[in-house]
């Protein structure tokens, strides 16, 4: 057996170390819900409710308090809008927005006779799937209520009757003919696209739609556009809360005249506070118990502040990079990104690549435009033709440009888009266009024919 001594250098990250780059992947609600936990098992952090203080701050005033130094155009800018923000609130009140559960059910108490209708009718309209359509067959509703097939298929009548038109459907054909049926008394041949040839329908194969059901080309379209003009998702308009999402920007960029301030959303998460109790009883109290378990607490406390102020100031470094670098953006809007990585914002702000990473990951930006999430913000330069250098964002927008100038009747190919991006510089290859037209939501050229 022989023995080795041999030398290697190993970098091991400590806990603390870990827990510092975690706090800088939390976006603001992550880092509110962590600091909260944190006051659950160290007695020495106390939290400041910023959001529940008693003068009541608007977002607006807080951004006149970041800005002290603004000049008093600034000041009177905010001043008004701060009076139009207590003004709105003084005169809106906040309301829960309808579901569709809730608007069905309207309609259909008043139609109710006694007590077990009223529980049918509740039955039926919490029944469908937030689309709008009764997937399964009315069976349980047979079971429940001992009601007969023929008395449950009475009751569904009545609930597709109500509006949105389309509800209480089992599937898409059913949903396209109940509303069919109520705007067009009499529309045989849409009828039969709906129920025999919805597929053909969605492959645009109208020729063949007009031989199967023995009509002219110009009365299957016409058809046609009468099916298009229909909701397919008749619960689309109602608010949805099992998939509710709010999103609270960490960093918001506002436009002056001349320049752009970049201000960290602070206000939305709690600040973290030392108990002032457990520091006195560390200098009142020598017992080593004491002194260790408050002082391994005390030191968790004060990294932990390190941290967010170390989150705060490199998010603050990363925005204002961005600005710097999207300054096309940010003046003129969407349409106008430039290409950045994150290797060039890196060693601008002097950090590693993988920090910004971790700094813009479930971050949202607020600027005039919008809120984008920070990584929008990174896009790379996929061709070029001298100077020129082209996004995804501006050959989506060449891409719009050439299929809102084609023939409709030969509309052009995947292929043919490819070639005459290729004429105009930018050479992508024909399975990028084909990726990017999907992500635009537009068909193919089969689905963009028209037969007029």
């Amino acid at each position: 057996m022989d023995l080795k001594i041999s030398l290697e250098q190993k970098q091991v990250l400590s806990q603390r170390m870990i827990q510092s780059v975690e706090i800088l992947q939390m976006n603001v609600q992550e880092l509110d819900s962590f600091l909260k936990e944190l006051t659950l098992e160290n007695p020495l952090v106390e939290l400041e409710e910023n959001r529940e203080a008693p003068q009541g701050k608007s977002d607006l005033q807080r951004k006149l308090e970041w800005l002290e130094a603004a000049d008093e155009q600034n000041r009177v800018y905010y001043g008004r809008e701060c009076e139009e923000e207590q003004e709105r609130d003084a005169w809106n009140l906040p309301a829960e927005e309808e579901n569709l559960p809730q608007y069905v059910l309207a309609q259909l108490i008043p139609l109710a006779r006694d007590g077990r209708e009223e529980r049918i009718f509740h039955y039926l309209a919490y029944a469908p799937a937030s689309r709008g359509y009764l997937e399964d067959l009315p069976q349980a509703l047979c079971e429940e209520f001992g009601l007969s097939p023929a008395e449950a298929a009475s009751y569904l009548r009545v609930f597709q009757s109500v509006e949105p038109a389309g509800v209480g459907a089992a599937d898409l054909s059913e949903c396209l003919l109940l509303q069919l049926r109520r705007l067009h008394q009499e529309d045989p041949l849409a009828e039969a696209i709906v129920s025999q040839h919805l597929e053909l329908l969605g492959k645009n194969q109208l020729p063949r739609i007009a031989s199967l059901t023995g009509s002219s080309l110009s009365q299957v379209e016409e058809a046609s556009q009468r099916i298009r003009s229909l909701n397919p998702i008749p619960g689309s308009g109602f608010s949805s809360r099992e998939h509710l999402r709010y999103i609270l920007p960490d960093v918001t960029v506002v436009k002056f005249q001349d320049y752009f301030e970049v201000l960290l959303n602070d206000n939305a998460y709690s600040k973290v506070l030392i108990s002032h109790y457990y520091v006195q009883m560390l200098q009142e109290d020598p017992s080593p118990e004491t002194q260790s378990y408050i002082g391994e607490k005390l030191k968790q406390a004060e990294w932990v502040v390190s941290c967010i102020r170390q989150r705060g100031n490199t998010l603050l470094s990363v925005a204002r990079a961005l600005v710097e670098c999207q300054k096309e953006f940010f003046e003129q809007g969407p349409g106008h990104l430039q290409p950045l990585r994150l290797l060039d914002v890196a060693e601008k702000i002097g950090v590693h690549e993988s920090t910004v990473s971790r700094a813009v990951r479930d971050k949202y930006l607020q600027c005039t435009w919008g809120i984008y999430p920070m990584n929008y913000f990174f896009t790379r330069g996929v061709a070029a033709q001298g100077a020129q250098v082209w996004t995804p964002e501006k050959i989506r927008e060449k891409m719009r440009e050439l299929m809102d100038g084609e023939d409709k009747k030969k509309p052009f190919s995947d292929q043919k888009l490819t070639d005459l991006l290729k004429e105009a510089g930018i050479g992508i290859s024909r399975r990028t266009v084909a990726k990017y037209r999907m992500e635009m939501g537009i068909a193919d050229a089969s689905g963009r024919k028209s037969y007029r």
